[in-house]
């Protein structure tokens, strides 16, 4: 509709401006209907490059949901392998890194893993996750995960010491989960996971048990399948509980609580390319979290020889992350498989994030 408002606008123009060559020129009729057509390409453009622009257009929706959810550090993602990927990553899962992102996917793996991953994220905060698979009976995986983020203490600033009194906060979150996921068919998988979680500042705690959710399957399209996922799914809110003493000896233990950061991811992934040298993966996924905007992440990852592998990925609709890429290498030691990976993730002003991950079959 816009589209066409604009090219009957240009018309009018062409006609009030020059109305004898239009009414005695065909070629020039074929010749305005082009530029017009060059113009609305050329507006279009503009708009799409011009963030401003772009965002009047096509309104961010869903972003005024910002800043109500708690727990945000179960939000961080996970290994390098799938953040070097852009994240996209649900319906690739087919490793240990598979327990936070789809616990459906841990049943796409051959044997039993060990996962560690450890974050460099901004402002000097670091973030820890391990994972165990086990698999028993036939097409049943068990999965163990705990999760850490964490920072130095820090010290306690008032309006009256703004260089500190010498009185330290301590900061801190974990999160523990139990997985359990079972191939239905060659086809099908599902899983689930059951996590606790707590948060930690100074003498206030926040503790909520959690789900998780997944399904993975096998298109019968050549590599092609697709995953749903939900993660840190609760029916009861996030409330803190403690209590706060402010300096002139007054204390509060009255909190408001706040959703858990529930994310839903829709994913699609396929091989490109696969032979005995080369292996080429795609991904995208669609993301709905209940605390912001839907978003899309888009990532790519290439093998060779199966020992060395690069990857990219770029995430659509976010406030500050973008590009991501990143490597990894697969070195055999007998009955054992490691994997090493590392990722960068550009946050723009935020700065960037670097994360490390080793995967060792068992």
């Amino acid at each position: 509709m816009l589209v066409y408002v604009i090219e009957r606008t240009l018309v009018k123009l062409d006609i009030v401006l020059m109305p004898h060559k239009i009414l005695n020129d065909s070629s020039f009729k074929v010749a305005s209907r082009m530029k017009r057509r060059i113009t609305i390409f050329l507006l279009f453009s503009a708009c799409c490059c011009d963030q401003q622009a772009y965002a009047q257009l096509i309104p961010v929706l869903g972003s005024q949901r910002a800043g109500t959810a708690m727990a945000q550090f179960l939000k961080i993602g996970v290994g390098g392998r799938a953040v070097g990927m852009g994240e996209a990553f649900a319906a690739v899962a087919n490793d240990a890194s598979a327990l936070y992102w789809n616990p459906a996917g841990i049943a796409q793996t051959s044997g039993n893993e060990i996962i560690f991953s450890h974050v460099n994220w901004p402002v000097d905060v670091r973030h820890e996750f391990v994972g165990y698979l086990h698999h028993f009976g036939k097409g049943n995986v068990l999965g163990l995960s705990a999760t850490a983020l964490h920072t130095d203490d820090m010290e306690e600033t008032t309006e009256f010491a703004p260089l500190g009194t010498g009185n330290y906060v301590t900061f801190g979150d974990i999160a523990v989960g139990l997985t359990f996921a079972r191939q239905m068919t060659d086809r099908f998988s599902f899983g689930v996971t059951m996590k606790y979680m707590d948060e930690t500042l100074a003498e206030v705690h926040a503790r909520v048990v959690l789900i998780d959710l997944g399904t993975y399957y096998w298109t019968g399209f050549g590599k092609s399948r697709f995953a749903v996922a939900v993660s840190n799914f609760s029916t009861n809110n996030i409330k803190p509980s403690g209590t706060v003493t402010a300096h002139d000896g007054t204390g509060t233990n009255r909190f408001r609580d706040f959703a858990p950061p529930t994310v839903f991811r829709l994913g699609f992934a396929t091989e490109v390319m696969e032979n005995e040298h080369h292996k080429m993966t795609t991904a995208v996924q669609l993301n709905h979290p209940n605390d912001n905007a839907e978003n899309v992440n888009f990532g790519v990852e290439y093998w060779w020889n199966k020992t060395l592998a690069l990857r990219s990925g770029y995430r659509l609709n976010y406030d500050e992350e973008s590009f991501t890429a990143g490597g990894g290498v697969a070195l055999p030691m007998g009955r054992f498989h490691l994997n090493l990976d590392f990722a960068y993730s550009d946050f723009g002003r935020l700065g960037n994030a670097t994360r490390f991950s080793a995967n060792l079959k068992l």
